[in-house]
């Protein structure tokens, strides 16, 4: 039956008849390189697709012939199910439907995303059994996320909604909660910067998880992050069910392995690396260096400041003072909110606004450059001469250590071996 399945699909696939995305917005998925990456693994390419559709457009799309297969997202998980001829126990348990094959003139719904969230949470050792868990959001996925927590034997599983019993105004009542699952599009692209509550309000919460994938961490486990919990976003989701989607369609089992590896080249390629540390630690040269071994977009945030205002830094300093340069440092910050796979070297005093944190945070790495205090210039940079160093270095280290993901000492380096070890180190 599978190679028979096999034959018929590869015989359905191809570029006028490709495998393909369904859903309303999709113009930033990162499901067509997903799925480049397993075909390329598989030594099996195959053509995929966005189809974005409008929900009158639906019903004249399901039942056309121009996909072989489909994935669908938000907001159709639902829609498509009156038009299946046949659901999976899965799908019909859970009531929402994320693949869709064809068997002959059938189509068959899948759902595929129970899968992926069971990785997700065996990936990064969630232990589930005997948990008190919550869950944002009532829509399809968080059916198969109420799915995955029952069946790995959750104490309890409480629902979050906007009209439930438990919403948004009482919500602080579960303060048992373990676990806490996002499954709403609040934080996803391109409304980063959003949470749909803050997790330090839930003193017992251990874990918290989002099903979204793109910013790479939403501003909810960036909050998770600084309050000293465990997070995991939806990049492990994605690749999961992707796997599980792309064995539907080609009839084959696919290693674990392979989705483990693209997830981990998917997080090197997407993620920003972010340099802070003192003024005149090198973040500047490093990440020049950083960007040339990888072939990546560099950014500095001061002159980028200096371009957009006109005016060297000193001079905003002594002319508008300090509190106007963080402003402008911040306007510079947030218009790289959607950045991704770049360089990012960040001035010193990047630290002083926690706001920055969140957006750096969200498709960053960031990494802390050290260095012997008595080799940092100070020429050109008003706050260092301003202020003895030492008292800066003290003020400011607690800081720097709290935002950043790990630590390089970096002094005896030259920029090169910095940005070897940086590499090296992702």
């Amino acid at each position: 039956m599978k190679d028979q399945k096999k034959e018929r699909t590869q015989t359905l696939c191809d570029e006028t008849r490709p495998y393909g995305l369904l859903g309303k917005t999709l113009k930033h998925s990162f499901s067509p390189r997903l799925h480049a990456s397993i075909g390329a693994a598989l030594g099996e390419p195959y053509p995929y697709v966005l189809f974005e559709k409008q929900p009158e457009e639906l019903a004249s799309f399901l039942q056309g012939d121009s996909w072989a297969g489909l994935n669908v997202t938000i907001p159709y998980k639902e829609a498509v199910i009156p038009y299946c001829d046949v659901l999976s126990d899965e799908a019909s348990e859970i009531g929402a439907v994320n693949t869709i094959v064809r068997d002959g003139e059938r189509l068959i719904g899948h759902n595929t995303d129970y899968a992926g969230f069971r990785s997700l949470l065996r990936e990064n050792g969630v232990a589930v059994r005997g948990a008190n868990c919550l869950v944002l959001g009532s829509g399809g996925a968080s059916k198969t996320v109420q799915r995955v927590l029952r069946d790995l034997g959750a104490a309890k599983v409480t629902v979050v909604s906007r009209g439930g019993a438990v919403n948004y105004e009482n919500v602080l009542r579960q303060q048992d909660a373990q676990i806490l699952v996002n499954t709403t599009p609040v934080g996803m692209y391109p409304n980063n910067g959003q949470s749909p509550l803050y997790p330090g309000s839930f003193v017992n919460l251990k874990w918290v998880i989002d099903a979204i994938y793109n910013p790479l961490r939403t501003n909810l486990l960036c909050q998770a992050n600084k309050a000293g919990m465990e997070t995991a976003g939806g990049l492990g989701m994605l690749v999961g069910q992707g796997v599980a989607a792309a064995e539907l369609f080609l009839g084959r089992k696919i290693p674990g392995t392979i989705g483990r590896q693209l997830e981990a080249e998917l997080l090197r390629e997407k993620e920003n690396i972010v340099l802070i540390g003192m003024p005149g630690v090198g973040k500047t040269t490093v990440g020049m260096e950083i960007a040339a071994q990888m072939g990546r977009e560099f950014y500095d945030l001061d002159q980028m400041i200096v371009y957009d205002d006109g005016r060297e830094i000193p001079q905003i300093f002594a002319e508008d003072g300090e509190e106007y340069f963080r402003q402008l440092e911040q306007k510079i910050v947030l218009s790289l909110a959607n950045t991704t796979g770049a360089v990012i070297a960040c001035g010193g005093g990047v630290v002083t606004r926690e706001e920055n944190y969140y957006t750096l945070a969200e498709n960053g790495r960031l990494i802390f450059l050290n260095r012997d205090l008595t080799m940092l210039p100070t020429d050109g940079r008003p706050i260092s001469q301003a202020v003895p160093l030492a008292r800066l270095y003290r003020a400011r280290l607690p800081l720097y250590r709290s935002w950043c993901d790990a630590e390089l000492e970096i002094t005896g380096m030259s920029p090169e071996e910095a940005a070897r070890h940086i590499i090296s180190m992702l």
